[in-house]
């Protein structure tokens, strides 16, 4: 019994992949109320019960359920039995032997209809706001991964309306809540963060590009199109395009938001040199610069956060 729980503890924690949640989520958290805790005159009790309350469903929606619901899929389609395994190809829970894909199943259905729910529960009680991002992370989850959608194994799709929404309205979140109306500022951290995010994951796709290509149906990440449509070399276009568009977001910032903008441009920067610099045949190199960029990422949140 000790072994048994031990090993569910241990699945549970390599399900959640906290230092992408981290550094994606928790981090567009931070960005916004970070700013609400030095610049307005809110209560500390309740930005940090706003923080608590965002960061759990990050976790719950972007930690566990987005997490089984890819696992799951990407489970049946055969594009994890393929991966090389870094960063990539999922948490491995069902390929190691802590959760079976049914039992992941079986729970992921579960924990989707307990938050469905609790949408209810917000409707009917008239917490309008909370009912639509605790929906909009419900749909990210859900389109992402599952059919007849599947949103994942199309190029361009599943970026801009499953994962660019998802992060997106999670970093709006503590504005739209406790401040009205909502700053500029707000918005502009939450593209910039999400955009953010995105090219990241496009790193995070590199390593897994033949797989992706050999599962059934094919996973057709924007990672893969550009290597079929223009060489292996190419993979990394997605996220430098990514990245260009998040640099981009530094001319919306403007003379108003100066500092944000120059470290906006620094960071960026960073990344693209990474990513030039790494060779995409290399898996521990691709996976090295990911997590150079996860850093790169929660310091341009926070730096965000402090100069709005």
């Amino acid at each position: 019994m000790n072994n048994q729980a031990l090993a569910i503890l241990k699945g549970g924690g390599l399900l959640l992949r906290s230092v992408a949640v981290v550094s994606s989520s928790v981090a567009t958290i931070v960005s916004t109320v970070l700013p609400l805790y030095l610049y307005y005159p809110i209560a500390l009790y309740r930005l940090i019960s706003l923080f608590l309350l965002l960061t759990l469903g990050a976790f719950v929606i972007h930690g566990v359920l987005t997490h089984i619901l890819n696992d799951y899929i990407d489970h049946q389609s055969g594009t994890d039995a393929h991966s090389p395994a870094i960063l990539s190809g999922g948490s491995r829970v069902i390929q190691e032997g802590y959760f079976s894909s049914e039992a992941l199943w079986r729970f992921g259905k579960s924990l989707f209809a307990l938050l469905a729910m609790v949408v209810a529960m917000f409707v009917i009680f008239g917490y309008y706001q909370m009912a639509i991002l605790l929906a909009i992370g419900l749909w990210g989850a859900v389109s992402y991964s599952l059919p007849p959608l599947r949103l994942s194994y199309l190029p361009l799709v599943g970026e801009w309306l499953a994962t660019f929404p998802s992060v997106f309205f999670l970093g709006v979140a503590g504005g739209w809540l406790m401040l009205d109306p909502t700053p500029e500022w707000v918005l502009q951290n939450a593209v910039i963060n999400a955009l953010f995010c995105i090219a990241w994951v496009m790193i995070h796709h590199i390593p897994d590009r033949d797989a992706d290509r050999k599962a059934v149906p094919t996973k057709k990440t924007s990672v893969v199109w550009s290597v079929e449509r223009f060489g292996t070399a190419f993979s990394r276009l997605p996220a430098l395009v990514y990245f260009g568009l998040t640099g981009l977001c530094a001319l919306w910032l403007g003379l108003d938001r100066l500092w944000a903008a120059v470290g906006l441009v620094i960071m960026t920067g960073a990344a693209v040199f990474l990513i030039f610099k790494m060779d995409v045949e290399d898996h521990q190199q691709v996976s090295a610069c990911e997590k150079a960029i996860l850093i790169l990422a929660m310091v341009n949140a926070v730096w965000l956060g402090i100069f709005i």
